[in-house]
């Protein structure tokens, strides 16, 4: 027993033990939305430091939830979930599901962070709708202090999504201006591309078809669906 212990045969109360110490739901919402590596684990918890992480990963390696897996490359490292940890994805799911539902909208925009909106939106973003060719989108938090306030989407057929903080050179196809409450209302499904245009949140300037299908490529939250509950 562990000094963290609860003390109780119940299965919750194991379960707790292990799931319920901070960040560590979290961890397994990146590691079950495909993140493996240390670094990209990092991007979808920024405000985490690097050794709590990395603690969290070992005492979820000692549960045997994942295992850490060595990559061809010379002293890099996967976490990938085990059949224990894939068993949590509907528990994760259900987590936000839960959130989406019925935490107040007012308090859930208060906590706003460019940078897992942008982490969130790259990994979620449906190229479908997009020009045949590379696109880059440029998003402006004007209100959010520099750097962290400009961001860069660049999505080239048939390759995974890059994110940006710094000008990655490329002609900017599509200017997207907005304060970082409206775009994470957007993400989260709480607002609409449509009504945030016409009340002058969002600014678009560019391409013309990348504008008119921005809320079909936008990468929005997989919760977005659900409808907030509470008023």
């Amino acid at each position: 027993m562990t000094q963290a212990s609860y003390g109780q045969f119940c299965p919750v109360a194991m379960a707790a033990e292990i799931l319920c110490t901070r960040w560590t739901v979290v961890v397994l919402r990146e590691l079950i939305a495909g993140s493996s590596r240390f670094n990209d684990l990092r991007r979808g918890v920024p405000r985490m430091s690097p050794a709590l992480l990395s603690q969290r990963l070992k005492n979820l390696e000692q549960a045997g939830v994942i295992s850490r897996v060595k990559t061809s490359e010379s002293g890099v490292f996967e976490y990938q979930l085990t059949r224990s940890g894939r068993d949590l994805q509907p528990i994760i799911e259900s987590f936000g599901i839960w959130g989406q539902r019925w935490v107040e909208k007012q308090t859930t925009l208060q906590n706003l962070d460019p940078q897992l909106l942008m982490w969130d939106m790259r990994r979620n973003l449906n190229p479908t709708p997009m020009p045949k060719r590379r696109s880059t989108i440029q998003f402006l938090y004007p209100e959010v202090p520099t750097p962290r306030g400009t961001w860069w989407l660049i999505v080239s057929p048939g390759k995974d999504v890059d994110l940006c903080s710094v000008d990655p050179g490329f002609e900017v196809d599509l200017y997207v201006s907005s304060d970082l409450k409206t775009m994470t209302a957007i993400w989260m499904g709480l607002e609409s591309v449509r009504k945030a245009l016409h009340s002058r949140h969002v600014k678009l300037v560019g391409d013309r078809h990348l504008a008119a299908t921005m809320q079909t490529w936008l990468g929005l939250s997989p919760f977005a669906r659900e409808r907030k509950i509470v008023a």
